[in-house]
Formats: structure tokens, C-alpha cells, sequence
């Protein structure tokens, strides 16, 4: 599958630092090496995928991670697709390039059997929302999460 000439596939083992170096974009809270295991554990799960956007220069530009949950909020079918990460550098936002990596989560969604996809998103992450509405994700559900030191 490619799209405006860059090629949309399965994540190689020589793609993991490039990989790294987006989910601690997408996740910056976090640390190389959890995200590493991260995309360790995904690799080796038999319900997931990974597909990257892969530049001229053999660098990349994007990522999904997809795989099964049992259930989703809003959704009535089980299991489910779900996009656990989605990433694009900010240089190919804005172009179709994450709509692409979601169209390549559906279809090994569907080559899976599944009928349903969902995602996530935090709250205050207005870019994300906007951009699952316009590749055809319906808002479900908002939670506010809390949490109480008692120690």
C-alpha cells in the first residue's frame, strides 16, 4: 500500500529506534526502554500489527500499533480492532498520511475477522480527536480519571 509516494508497511525489526523515537513524541512522559518493551511485546503478540510510514531515506514518519481487545466501550461486537498507538511526524501531518495508517489498521482488522474498530485519545488532545472524526471514529465515551495520594 503506498500513498502520495510513501510506502505504508509491516514494522522490520531494524525499524525499532526509529519507532522509539515516535511513541516518546507521542508519549513523552515515558522512557526509551519502556517503549522499546512496548514494541517488543507487540511484536511478539499473535492478535496485534504494527505498519510504519517508511521515507526515500529508508527513515520513517508515522506509525500504528493495532491489535484485539476483548471489548470497547461503544462497541457491540467481540473481539475488536483496536489502535493502541498513532503516531506522524509533524512534517507529513495534515497530508492523508494517518488516515492511511489507519486504513492499514482496518484491513488487518478485517482480515482478522473483526467488524469493529476503536481508539482512544486523551482528553485534551483536540488534533487526535479531530482526526479520528474525519477518518469516521464517533465519539463514545469521555472519562476524567482521579486519583488520591493516601500514603
Amino acid at each position: 500500500m503506498t500513498h502520495a509516494r510513501l510506502p505504508i508497511r509491516p514494522f522490520r525489526d531494524s525499524d525499532m529506534d526509529e519507532c522509539v523515537r515516535m511513541s516518546m513524541a507521542l508519549y513523552p512522559d515515558g522512557v526509551a526502554e519502556d517503549h522499546r518493551a512496548d514494541f517488543d511485546i507487540a511484536q511478539q503478540r499473535p492478535d496485534a500489527e504494527i505498519f510504519v510510514i517508511e521515507r526515500p531515506n529508508g527513515s520513517l514518519g508515522g506509525f500504528v500499533e493495532v491489535g484485539a481487545r476483548a471489548y470497547a466501550d461503544g462497541c457491540v461486537t467481540t473481539p475488536v480492532g483496536y489502535i493502541e498507538a498513532w503516531y506522524v511526524d509533524p512534517d507529513l501531518r495534515k497530508r492523508g498520511y494517518g488516515r492511511v495508517l489507519l486504513e492499514a489498521a482496518e484491513e488487518w482488522a478485517r482480515a482478522q475477522g473483526y467488524r469493529e474498530m476503536a481508539s482512544d485519545a486523551y482528553l485534551e488532545n483536540e488534533t487526535s480527536h479531530r482526526a479520528h472524526e474525519r477518518s469516521g471514529y464517533e465519539v463514545v465515551d469521555r472519562v476524567v480519571q482521579f486519583r488520591k495520594w493516601i500514603g
